[in-house]
């Protein structure tokens, strides 16, 4: 059996392939290795301009160069992992790889240079934030503004569309629908500005954190603001001092953001579901779906509920990552390693989430009819106006006046609501000001 979306085991990679796709060259295996090698490439070309032995490094080639991570392809991401068969670790085939590269234009002479005084973690701690930034950068954001800009779209076409609120579960005082759908957007603007500002942090910094092998070899050189420098010019933040790896303080707060997105997601999800659920929204049918195997009158609300298990099962992944990857035996165990190679996995789930919210949103058809329905349904929900007003105006005992009317066993209707204000002992004029107050304009600001 060969590997395709038909036979994954991860449905990430197999019923998600489709949408998950713009992913794969930042999180798959030759994604990784691409990054890996940029980081080689970029880190070389640094040292030639502060090593001596360097001094000749023909500046002119490095178009042909950096080719070797620009151009890379699947074909060689395959020649790496045939040399990773003969050195079974996986940074230095990619070593051999940039090594037999240099052969091929005629570098050989700089080779030993090519991943001279690193350690694996170097390279992976650079790569891995680098191409998680560039996800960030133009896959992430771009589809959760995507998102963004419909509810803030919806919150302005809804802005004056009273509805009946509910708390506990409760007919309570009437809200409006584009104030609701502003509520998520909101939240949703606050935490993507506290994500923005989460660093891309890299460790580099030898094989314990100190530069031993840079300093025994060149002690003149400043190697940690080279190493600042050679960070910032990838667009990173160095963390330092470390241990042979990056603490991963600043992923885990990058996950714990991604997280309380998230959680505002699944919020979201469970409200629209519930509204589809009232009749508040219809979903539009599309030809040839069916949604029960056993039941054809059925629309079933599935893209609000996929993006909820997608996202519901993203966080348990982010909660595990940002409490493991932090914790390190003395200077390094091998545990991260593995773990950060599943950095893509709740990412994708992430992703296909938010796109299955905007099919679920696209879908959604208002229906005036129920909302207003249960606004008629619902007179008791004005009392709180009234028993206001009265205070205000200094009438006696509203709130119990008002407590009695409206939990009599009988259902408070506009009529009943209008013989109770008749029977007040108030002014004719502060009467009909009562009694136009109603559930469709009883909505606040």
């Amino acid at each position: 059996m060969q590997l395709n979306p038909l036979t994954a085991i991860s449905p990430v990679d197999g019923r998600y392939f489709e949408t998950v796709k713009p992913l794969a060259p930042y999180f798959s295996e030759a994604g990784l290795i691409k990054y890996r090698i940029q980081v080689e490439i970029e880190y070389l070309i640094n040292m030639s301009a502060t090593v001596q032995e360097l001094e000749d490094f023909p500046i002119h080639q490095l178009v042909e160069i950096r080719k070797i991570y620009k151009n890379f392809t699947e074909f060689h991401a395959q020649e790496v992992k045939d040399i990773e068969k003969t050195t079974n670790h996986d940074v230095k085939a990619v070593e051999y790889y940039i090594k037999r590269e240099f052969d091929r234009l005629k570098l050989d002479q700089f080779k030993e240079f090519v991943h001279f005084g690193l350690t694996s973690q170097d390279i992976n701690n650079t790569a891995i934030p680098l191409l998680l930034k560039e996800f960030m950068e133009k896959e992430y954001y771009n589809i959760i503004d995507s998102l963004l800009t419909k509810l803030n779209l919806l919150g302005r076409d809804w802005k004056d569309i009273p509805m009946l609120a509910f708390t506990h579960g409760q007919p309570a005082s009437p809200t409006r629908l584009g104030k609701e759908i502003m509520v998520f957007a909101k939240r949703l603007e606050k935490q993507l500005q506290q994500l923005k500002t989460v660093p891309h942090a890299a460790k580099f910094g030898g094989a314990t954190g100190n530069f031993n092998a840079h300093h025994v070899a060149y002690p003149d050189i400043d190697w940690n603001k080279f190493g600042d420098e050679f960070c910032t010019h990838l667009g990173l933040s160095r963390s330092y001092p470390t241990t042979q790896i990056e603490h991963y303080d600043n992923l885990a707060a990058l996950f714990d953001n991604i997280k309380r997105i998230n959680t505002i997601l699944i919020d979201f999800s469970r409200d629209m579901w519930q509204y589809i659920s009232m009749e508040y929204f219809k979903q539009k049918i599309k030809e040839g779906e069916v949604g029960s195997s056993a039941m054809p009158h059925k629309v079933n609300p599935i893209d609000f509920e996929n993006a909820e298990g997608n996202l519901g099962f993203a966080n348990g992944i982010f909660e595990y990552l940002s409490g493991k990857l932090p914790i390190s035996r003395l200077q390094r165990d091998l545990t991260d390693s593995t773990v950060l190679r599943n950095i893509g996995v709740p990412m994708a789930h992430t992703y296909v989430a938010i796109h299955s919210l905007l099919k679920g949103i696209n879908k959604l058809e208002l229906n005036r009819a129920a909302i207003e329905r249960d606004l008629n349904e619902n007179w008791a929900v004005v009392a709180e106006a009234i028993q206001t007003i009265l205070r205000k105006e200094g009438y006696p005992n509203p709130y119990e006046a008002l407590k009695a009317l409206t939990r009599k066993n009988e259902k408070v209707t506009q009529e009943s609501l209008a013989t109770f204000i008749d029977e007040l002992k108030i002014s004719d004029t502060l009467k009909t000001r009562l009694k136009a107050i109603t559930p469709f304009t009883y909505t606040g600001i």
